[in-house]
């Protein structure tokens, strides 16, 4: 039995090597596309900002079901019992944010941060909640406040079903780790369509010179939503005749988008609430209309270890460093540019699917490259 357990583990281990090497190369960067002037982490991914852990549970059956879970980590200690301040901002409302209310009043956030599909919010919620309880020195709290984000991904996935379980929360918090990150039809992105094509998990960081304060900000999104795209500054959607309201077939702009901004700058919760308002303007800069029926929402939180808040100290008074609002506005561009660029890596990085509603197809890139070399948005000497 243990032999086995080894070769089990062995397998699991190499398929998820596999699966890293064929998402190498898709993304943004490496067909010449360079958004803003600011320079990336590392991994170019919201695990650049130190701390942060991302996990996924993709869930495919057939097809008919197409769906799943991502996971986000603001560190990898007890949460609830080291809180890190955040803010929230819900950019149009037709949504599920659970928990908002409370990171609002308070100011921050106590719980893994969950996103999936519209229908599974409540097993999310049971999960996180059950997740806390059963955690080393949660032993006597009776009051959890979950933090789950969802997008509709009812035209690839068998939504009504509820396919995602309990299980499958956890399976996403236990496999959160840090450094590079899967991206495109994974996790929550599975079944997520954005402006007519395959959308779904992207991510991107960009790194201040020390000049600035030498911070990291990075963005992770479930892309979902419609409107008119635009690559680098390029209209892309209007070159290819695809977007939102041109025909019946893409009048559908609804589905939601959910970013989740994290940076190591020491900020407070209202300077946080400022930031999410920024990554809202990197949403618009890739032609997103939070549509009517689309919920956008971000939410934004330091993993800064001086700025935590423990949930149990002996004193009164809080002594917390905290940003000076003239030393925000680097960070402002920064999430702006990783915005944008996350939502772009999520479509170059998606393939085409055929689902519970049809086909959508993937970013055809054969006809994108070209139209960015005609706007000058795109490196030409650089060959994927």
């Amino acid at each position: 039995m243990i032999r086995f357990g080894i070769i089990l583990l062995s397998l699991m281990a190499a398929i998820a090597s596999f699966a890293q090497e064929a998402n190498k190369g898709k993304r943004a960067r490496d067909y010449g596309v360079e958004i803003g002037v600011m320079p990336t982490g590392r991994w170019n991914a919201i695990t650049d900002v130190q701390g942060v852990k991302v996990g996924h549970t993709t869930i495919i059956r057939g097809d008919t079901v197409h769906t799943g879970v991502t996971a986000v980590l603001p560190h990898g200690e007890n949460i609830f019992q080291h809180k890190v301040p955040a803010g929230v901002l819900i950019g149009n409302g037709f949504g599920k944010l659970t928990g908002s209310s409370q990171i609002e009043e308070l100011g921050n956030i106590e719980t893994p941060i969950i996103l999936t599909n519209t229908l599974s919010v409540g097993p999310a919620v049971e999960a996180v909640v059950r997740y806390t309880l059963l955690q080393e020195g949660n032993e006597k709290i009776q009051s959890v406040n979950a933090v789950v984000g969802e997008t509709n991904d009812g035209t690839l996935n068998d939504i009504r079903g509820m396919h995602v379980s309990a299980g499958d929360i956890i399976s996403a918090i236990s496999a959160a780790q840090s450094g590079e990150v899967a991206e495109g039809n994974v996790g929550a992105g599975t079944g997520t369509v954005c402006f007519g094509f395959k959308g779904g998990i992207g991510t991107s960081s960009r790194k201040l010179p020390p000049s600035l304060g030498g911070y990291t900000v990075g963005v992770l999104v479930q892309s979902n939503y419609g409107g008119i795209l635009q690559i680098n500054g390029a209209p892309v959607g209007a070159e290819l005749q695809q977007y939102s309201f041109r025909d019946k077939l893409l009048n559908n702009v609804d589905g939601s988008c959910m970013v989740i901004v994290a940076t190591d700058a020491p900020l407070d919760a209202r300077n946080l609430k400022r930031l999410a308002h920024r990554a809202f303007l990197g949403l618009g800069k890739t032609g997103g209309i939070a549509s009517n029926g689309s919920g956008e929402y971000f939410i934004a939180f330091s993993t800064n270890e001086q700025s935590r808040i423990p949930h149990q100290t002996e004193d009164a008074v809080l002594t917390l460093p905290t940003l000076q609002n003239d030393f925000m506005s680097p960070l402002f561009m920064a999430v702006i540019e990783a915005t944008e660029e996350a939502v772009i890596n999520s479509l170059f990085a998606a393939e085409t699917v055929k689902g519970h509603h049809g086909i959508i197809q993937a970013l055809p890139k054969e006809k994108v490259l070209p139209i960015l070399e005609k706007y000058n948005a795109i490196k030409t000497n650089v060959k994927p």
